[in-house]
């Protein structure tokens, strides 16, 4: 049972580090609190507790978590401080020992966090309270809003994929998932709520159905046929998971938004078999023909990793080239960092830090070119944009259901609303489209 009394009259910050899942849950834990009488602080006010969600996907992002530890910590002094999320499955100890932490939750935990606060008491370091990933077996509903406006449906976490360079399935566990009646279910509630706009998250989204022996494009056609919501969005989706049946489903679906996020991480065969990934460049490339053949005004967005260990120069030009030549319309770069425990390390070739930078930014121009490429061919077309809360004051973005961003001057008339409009030019900095007047 818990003692509610210790809640009177507190309030929370939330710091989310990482993926859209990390997001998601934050604003879950978010509620729970506030329906024990714990407010999120205002702005410049000091909080008496703070939640950080972790990242651990790199070791740039573990370097970021702990930044951020001690920020807060000095932006918040007395304030009781949890840390949960991957870094804290992965490296609990470490994370126990930075000064101002009282609290450390594993992966699973983090939902459950008013079973372990018994008191606001400061401690000299950090409680651990996590479970080995063995026991990371029990998948944890998650829907939330935070301060957007679209809402994040939790479909699945953990994953069986142990690609080579990669701690997820460590930090999350084994791949799990709602039923798909569960998360009709949760999608109905967020249409009461007047949400119009839900993005599918998970650690391998694809993979759903391990636990019910469903599959996503059952959950895909269930969700569908729930009234009220205007799009779907499908979040980062392995493309050897991608299946010409659910890319044919959404080309003629009344919801599910012309958007894919498809995870390529190189463009070079060999580097694929050394990262373990479980497709090759031509099934890939077979996907973006697909997509592009029925929806060709669809966004693609890809991510890519660079300077992975095995990536010679040779290979990397072949990535390159092969990238280059992907009718996509973004690029997520992402540099290649050693992360302990994982096979990569018996890898021998290396590349330098300067290397990978240089790579980096080559592939970063290269997606800020596709992306006014796929941007500028809409140019006085006509689209609905679901916009996004903003500050008074400040432009009002959206998207279009092909997520072309969209930016407006202030209007609180149009926040949370879908409209019909017109594309006009590109924006001051070519980040998006303006509305033709």
């Amino acid at each position: 049972m818990i003692d509610n009394t210790i809640f009177e009259n507190k309030k929370a910050a939330y710091f989310t580090l990482g993926c859209k899942l990390n997001f998601a849950e934050t604003s879950t834990i978010g509620k729970q609190l506030l329906e024990h009488g714990i407010h999120k602080v205002r702005e410049n006010e000091i909080a008496d507790i703070c939640v950080i969600n972790t990242c651990s996907v790199t070791e740039l992002a573990d370097k970021k978590c702990r930044q951020t530890i001690r920020k807060i910590s000095k932006d918040h002094p007395g304030a009781f401080i949890v840390v949960t999320g991957c870094y804290a499955q992965l490296k609990p100890e470490e994370i126990a020992q930075i000064p101002g932490v009282d609290l450390v939750l594993g992966s699973n935990q983090k939902l459950d966090i008013l079973e372990y606060i018994d008191s606001f008491e400061k401690k000299d370091k950090g409680t651990i309270q996590t479970t080995k990933t063995k026991d990371i077996s029990k998948f944890v509903p998650s829907c939330s809003q935070g301060d957007r406006t679209r809402f994040f449906l939790k479909v699945q976490d953990g994953c069986d994929y142990y690609c080579s360079y990669c701690t997820i399935p460590f930090a999350r566990g084994r791949s799990r998932n709602g039923s798909v009646e569960a998360l009709v279910k949760q999608a109905q509630e967020v249409a009461a709520q007047g949400g119009k706009e839900i993005v599918l998250t998970g650690v391998n989204i694809g993979d759903f159905g391990k636990s019910t022996g469903e599959t996503f494009f059952d959950l895909v056609k269930a969700l569908d046929q729930v009234e009220g919501i205007e799009r779907y969005r499908i979040s980062s989706i392995e493309p050897n998971l991608l299946t010409d049946e659910i890319i044919e489903y959404v080309s003629t679906s009344k919801r599910f938004a012309p958007h894919f996020h498809i995870p390529l991480q190189s463009g070079s065969d060999e580097v694929l078999k050394i990262m373990r990934r479980k497709y090759d460049t031509a099934l890939f490339a077979h996907k973006v023909a697909k997509i592009k053949e029925i929806m060709p005004h669809a966004f693609i967005g890809v991510d890519v990793i660079v300077g992975t260990r095995g990536e010679t120069p040779e290979l990397f030009e072949e990535a390159y080239n092969f990238i280059r030549n992907l009718d996509i319309s973004q690029l997520h770069v992402f540099s290649y960092s050693e992360r302990p425990g994982t096979q990569a390390l018996k890898i021998d070739h290396t590349v330098s830090p300067k290397e990978k930078q240089e790579r980096s930014k080559r592939l970063l121009d290269l997606s800020d070119e596709k992306l006014r490429i796929f941007y500028d061919q809409f140019i006085g077309t006509n689209h609905t944009v679901l916009f996004e809360h903003a500050k008074e004051g400040e432009p009002v973005y959206g998207f279009t259901e092909n997520y072309i961003k969209v930016e407006v001057p202030y209007n609180a008339e149009l926040c949370n609303n879908i409209s019909q409009v017109m594309l006009g030019d590109f924006n001051a900095d070519k980040t998006a489209l303006l509305i033709k007047e």
